[in-house]
């Protein structure tokens, strides 16, 4: 089971859990494509990469535009030949009780996570089939594909949508050796979960101390936050499995906060 030669693109690299999993894929062998909308960021990871003796090239990339995303993906084959990892990992997050949620928001956040592993997942695909060798897509999920919280009826929808959208490419690409699978991280400490510690403190009249402990952290075993390092070896290890033992399935990484 490697990555060792393989051609992996990741959305959503330029930072958090996205940029680990370029740089673990990265040590483990793997050409890395960082796809972000954000280009400095980018080629900051791009050079770590490099520097550290690994293959990587940024491209620009919005995950809800196809000529966006068929241009990033084009240039990707073009350099490196094939695209053999897809990690579909950008997203967002918004909260707001129901009643109040903006509708533009809720289809941001649609846009983003489900349109964009729609998208990358269509353009990637093909290649994969082409290459006569398959892939692995890896949808990045969350313990929310699995179960609900206040506030986040939008991001709790999308996050479920992944499940069935990679059951369904599953099925379709396991006869031609492609395996689709989701990451479901717990809490990471990630610039996504430190923008929501105010503002949920906020929401429920707690202290920001209170909300780590007894909203986030509560239903873990040791009250710790999953890290990115969790995640990024999660992500290696589902890319480097080579069989279609490992396929259309959702792997929780929460420190048992969810034992779905």
């Amino acid at each position: 089971m490697s990555v060792q030669n393989k051609v992996a693109l990741i959305t959503g690299a330029a930072s958090g859990i996205g940029r680990e999993c370029a740089l673990t894929l990265a040590r483990q062998g793997a050409a890395v494509v960082v796809a972000d909308l954000n280009p400095a960021a980018s080629e900051l990871v791009v050079a770590e990469i490099i520097k550290a003796g690994g293959r990587a090239i940024s491209v620009v990339m919005d995950v809800t535009d196809e000529d966006a995303v068929n241009a990033g993906v084009n240039r990707a084959v073009t350099e490196f030949g094939s695209i053999d990892i897809l990690v579909s990992n950008a997203g967002i997050q918004i909260i707001h009780p129901i009643e109040e949620f903006p509708y533009a928001d809720w289809k941001k956040i649609m846009a983003i996570h489900v349109d964009g592993a729609f998208l990358t997942t269509k353009a990637a695909i093909k290649h994969m089939y082409d290459s006569g060798r398959g892939g692995s897509i890896i949808y990045m999920g969350s313990v929310h594909s699995h179960q609900a919280s206040k506030l986040k009826s939008a991001y709790i929808t999308a996050k479920h949508g992944l499940l069935g959208l990679a059951r369904a490419i599953a099925k379709e690409g396991g006869p031609r050796g492609v395996r689709t699978n989701v990451v479901c991280p717990g809490f990471v400490r990630t610039p996504l979960v430190d923008k929501q510690i105010p503002e949920q403190a906020a929401l429920f009249n707690m202290s920001e101390e209170d909300v780590i402990k007894k909203v986030f952290l509560q239903e873990t075993v040791d009250g710790e936050f999953t890290t990115t390092a969790d995640i990024a070896n999660t992500v290696a290890f589902v890319a480097g499995f080579e069989t279609n033992a490992l396929t259309g399935q959702s792997i929780v990484v929460s420190h048992g906060w969810s034992m779905i």
